[in-house]
Formats: C-alpha cells, sequence, structure tokens
C-alpha cells in the first residue's frame, strides 16, 4: 500500500536552517529544519548621532590602551581570575566541537505533553527534504500520532549537540530543541516565599465559577504586541508630523477585601455571558368537564 503524499512538496520555504536525516531504528528519511517562530517583523531601531543624524558603529576597545582592536586579533577568552584568561584559538574552539553527522537519531518515544514546557527552547519546522522521503516521513509522522507519542532524538545542531523533541503538527512535525538541565533553574527559587494560605471553601466556589464563565480557546491572531504596534504607530505619526499622543494608562484599583474582589468578578462574568432567549411558558391544561 502506498501512502498519499501529495501537495506536500512546495509547502516550506525553500531555504531550511539545518539538513539531514531522521532515523528511527533502521527507517531514515531526509529532512530539513526551518524556523518556525521569528522576530524579524518586529520594530527595529539603530543608534544614531543626535547631533550629525549618521549611523553609529560598534567598536572593540581594548580595556588597557584604549585603542581599537581589528577583528583579525579578537580572539575568546575564559575569564578565570580578575583581569586573567585563557585564551582559545578559533581552531581550538573547533576542534572541542563534535562534528555533525546531520542524524537526527531517535532514542526513544514519551507521550505528548510529558516533558515541561520550561524545558522548551526553539522551534523548528521539520519537513521532508526531498520527494523520495516523503513515504517514510509521513509514515513516521503518522505512527507518531496514532500512538500519540512524541520522539526524543540528539544531533549536533549549529556547532553544538542538542535535545530535540519531535510531534506532529498539522501535516507534518515540529522540533523544539531543548534547554539543558543545567540551563533551567529551580522553581523553588521563585515559590519559596509563598506561604502557605488556606483557602475558604466560599472563596475557592466563587474563583472556579470566575475560570468556567471565561474558558475559550487560544487563538494567537487575537494576541498582538501592543508595545511594537505603538512603536509603529509612533514612527508614522512623527513621519508625517503629526503630534504623538501618549496612550491612557489603565489605573488598577487596589480592592482590599479579596471575597468583594471575587464576588465582583463572579457578577461582571455572568454580566458578560450572553442571554438566552426566555422560553415559552406551557399553559396549563384545563380538565374536560
Amino acid at each position: 500500500m502506498r501512502i498519499d503524499t501529495r501537495g506536500m512538496g512546495n509547502a516550506m520555504a525553500p531555504r531550511a536552517n539545518w539538513r539531514g536525516h531522521l532515523k528511527v531504528a533502521e527507517l531514515s528519511c531526509a529532512v530539513g529544519l526551518f524556523t518556525a517562530a521569528s522576530t524579524s517583523e518586529r520594530v527595529a531601531f539603530h543608534t544614531i548621532n543626535r547631533r550629525t543624524g549618521n549611523r553609529v558603529q560598534r567598536e572593540f576597545i581594548d580595556s588597557g590602551t584604549g585603542k581599537t582592536v581589528d577583528r583579525d586579533d579578537q580572539v575568546k577568552g575564559y575569564e578565570i581570575g580578575k583581569d586573567e584568561y585563557i585564551v582559545l584559538e578559533p581552531e581550538e574552539i573547533s576542534a572541542a566541537v563534535p562534528e555533525s553527522d546531520k542524524i537526527l537519531n531517535v532514542r526513544g518515544f514519551l507521550p505528548c505533553g510529558e516533558i515541561d514546557t520550561v524545558y522548551f527552547d526553539k522551534p523548528y519546522y521539520l519537513a521532508p527534504g526531498d520527494r523520495t522521503a516523503e513515504e517514510a516521513y509521513v509514515l513516521i509522522r503518522e505512527g507518531m500520532r496514532a500512538k500519540n507519542v512524541a520522539a526524543l532524538a540528539r544531533t549536533v545542531l549549529f556547532r553544538r549537540c542538542r535535545t530535540v523533541l519531535i510531534r506532529p503538527h498539522g501535516e507534518g512535525l515540529i522540533a523544539n530543541t531543548l534547554n539543558f538541565d543545567y540551563e533551567v533553574r529551580s522553581a523553588a527559587e521563585a515559590f519559596e516565599p509563598i506561604a502557605d494560605v488556606r483557602i475558604q471553601d466560599e472563596m475557592l466556589q466563587l474563583a472556579k465559577h470566575i475560570i468556567a464563565t471565561k474558558a475559550g480557546e487560544f487563538d494567537p491572531a487575537e494576541f498582538d504586541d501592543r508595545y511594537d504596534a505603538a512603536l509603529a504607530e509612533m514612527v508614522k505619526a512623527k513621519a508625517e508630523g503629526r503630534k504623538i499622543k501618549p496612550p491612557k494608562l489603565q489605573k488598577d484599583d487596589k480592592t482590599v477585601d479579596l471575597m468583594e474582589a471575587l464576588r465582583q468578578s463572579a457578577r461582571a462574568a455572568d454580566g458578560s455571558k450572553p442571554s438566552r432567549p426566555a422560553s415559552k411558558k406551557r399553559q396549563p391544561r384545563r380538565k374536560a368537564g
């Protein structure tokens, strides 16, 4: 039986960030990683000399001599003491980085959602590398989808050994690079100061009611970058010579009484729900007589 793979060939951008092979046991297929999230559309600024209007260029200055350091003389250094460094030449760093074998080697499968999102680093779309890879690619995707699992794979990406979580995503696969354990800070550092508060049952019921009335679904189109939009509008207004009006700040009217705040929130939530049409009351039957 041949799996239908029509319509997948031209879905992705022509240039991939990385190309290699996805390998599950003895099954493998050519794949490419494509950036899934980008900040290139954000408003970007240059540093300008206020007096001349020219762009400012960045230079590296020797902290001792105060002179500019040429690019060829700039090397990496690891600090071992105050003003004391171990200097590493580019070829030494290259020798320490393992060579990429260009294989995303799946080490195992686990239930989707088992890995805490705090370990998620960057998302990439993982697409077939060419037409000949599509059948094996779709077979891997559908097998994972049927078992509702994600794959843990290891490879060298961008000169670093990385662990990657791969999951079915629409018509393809999405791959998230994962943070290493030593990169994730302990939650206890942030949560330790939280006191052991006993919540009244009525408060909990009101909170559950408010949450229930505000149930919704995630639609990324509904969440815009207000800061970026405000910057874009400011630039446009200044270019057109219009007066820039500062946005009105929302005041936070703090309610000291937590119970009263919950009751007000519950009333507001109930008021925002669409009212149901009134049902017609049945007229009571008259007894025949």
